[in-house]
């Protein structure tokens, strides 16, 4: 029987792109492993460039009023598979209870799970603990999200003291194709802008966003506009469209992760919000200009890929500036910041 290895991570899509580094590692010190992901149902389209994955399982989403009947009976099917299946590791993630009661069905051998002292996290109570026999209290800190999640593996799998980048497969980009996706052609280097966001702390003003777009025309021939299906999100991209005699596309929602991929992979620049799109442009390579409010940078900024972070009262001490509303952080950038920052990470990639 092969080594078969389960991690959950119930959380955002781009939650799990930022797992990819350790499930790499993990298949590259056991390629004979069985690797299985748990995820939120409706996020796992993400991790198909990951082929180191071997399954993927899902549950519902956990907010009130978007659970089902049906979506209760699939995660007793869910719960039923892992309980049924015998592993030998199973880690837990997400830092909550539903992945919890996952790995504690699987029965595996080692179960490792989170476990925080304040002020990193909230402290496991001691009915958890007892239901888990490698507890990580150590490498949280002040990282970055993919070290978190490398370091509850790495010491229990001795896997190498670097994470690798992130995983999005190029043969995955070349599946999808995105003819008939936007709605013109792409016809030189152009760059991509990915504004859209459903949490008001990350916006940025939609005059701004146009202005931008119109600095990116006088260093690229095309813009493309990435967004999601919500017809707010559309809606806007259309606007960034206006007046520029079709020199700017949308996506117009309409792009899955792997034809948006496909995109961010021949794009000659990212402009964006920390959003999942932000994490696949850094999985394919694309150079990128992030603008961050909330959460910090550090945690969560594009990993082991060229990028700028622009950021308001960036020399103030962290836990000061978190005090402080995500949406007044993103008001006091300015398009001057946000231009220069574009420049400098051209600049880099001409020299380099």
């Amino acid at each position: 029987m092969p080594m078969r290895i389960l991690f959950t991570k119930l959380l955002h899509i781009g939650d799990n792109l930022l797992l990819t580094p350790t499930l790499v590692a993990t298949k590259e010190k056991f390629p004979n492993a069985e690797i299985w992901v748990a995820v939120r149902r409706g996020t796992e389209g993400i991790l198909a460039g990951c082929p180191e994955i071997d399954r993927i399982i899902t549950t519902a989403r956990p907010e009130e009023g978007h659970r089902t009947r049906s979506d209760f009976g699939k995660d007793l099917v869910t719960l039923a598979v892992i309980a049924g299946t015998r592993f030998d590791y199973a880690f837990e993630l997400g830092d909550n209870n539903r992945g919890r009661v996952l790995c504690t069905a699987s029965r595996a051998k080692i179960r490792c799970t989170n476990s925080y002292e304040r002020p990193e996290g909230i402290p496991l109570s001691t009915s958890w603990k007892k239901r888990f026999n490698r507890l990580i209290m150590t490498g949280h800190g002040p990282v970055h999200q993919v070290l978190r999640d490398y370091n509850a593996v790495r010491a229990t799998l001795d896997l190498p003291e670097e994470p690798p980048p992130m995983r999005f497969a190029r043969e995955a980009m070349r599946a999808s194709q995105m003819e008939g996706a936007l709605e013109g052609a792409i016809t030189g280097s152009f760059a991509t802008v990915h504004a859209a966001t459903r949490w008001f702390s990350k916006s940025w003003p939609l005059d701004r966003w146009k202005q931008v777009v119109a600095e990116l025309l006088t260093r690229f021939p095309q813009v493309v506009i990435s967004c999601g299906p919500n017809p707010r999100e559309i809606a806007e991209a259309k606007i960034f469209c206006e007046g520029f005699e079709g020199k700017v596309l949308s996506t117009k929602g309409k792009l899955s992760w792997t034809q948006l991929a496909a995109l961010l992979g021949s794009a000659s620049l990212f402009v964006g919000v920390d959003t999942a799109a932000m994490h696949l442009a850094a999985a394919v390579q694309c150079p990128s200009v992030v603008l961050f409010a909330h959460p910090p940078a550090y945690q969560f900024r594009p990993w082991k890929c060229p990028h700028r972070v622009v950021r308001s009262k960036d020399s103030m001490v962290e836990t000061e500036r978190y005090q402080l509303p995500g949406e007044q952080l993103m008001q006091e950038i300015s398009v001057p910041m946000v231009t220069d920052a574009v420049d400098s990470i051209l600049a880099e990639q001409v020299s380099a």
